[in-house]
This record gives C-alpha cells, structure tokens and sequence, in this order.
C-alpha cells in the first residue's frame, strides 16, 4: 500500500494546506484528498511541483508499506 505523508512534509515545512494549494494553484479540497490519503491517484507533474515547493524528494512524500 502506497502511504502519502504530505501532512508530515507540510508540517516540517511550516506550511498551512491553504498556503501550498495556493502555491500548487489546486483547489484546497484537492490538496486535502492527499493530505489525508484519500487520493487514488497523483499527477507526475503535481508531484513535481509539491516537490519543488517543500524542497524534498518524492520518497519524502510517497511510502510504501506491506499491508
């Protein structure tokens, strides 16, 4: 199972989900899917931008973890 950790990333970086929607330019309801791991599936390029905007990696954001 494919964990997202972008509420751990957001934290570290001190950054609300309202500002990272804004700065992604995707509606906060959209970022909130993620966050919370209710997403079924994630552009490569919106993973580029998160990336970009936390200045991480995508192992940073994505895990994989046995069920």
């Amino acid at each position: 199972m494919i964990v997202i950790n972008l509420d751990v990333m957001l934290a570290k970086r001190k950054m609300s989900v309202t500002e990272l929607s804004e700065k992604l330019d995707i509606t906060m309801a959209n970022v909130s899917i993620l966050k919370n791991g209710k997403a079924k599936a994630i552009k490569l390029e919106t993973l580029d931008k998160i990336c970009r905007i936390l200045d991480c990696q995508p192992g940073d954001i994505l895990e994989y973890v046995e069920k």
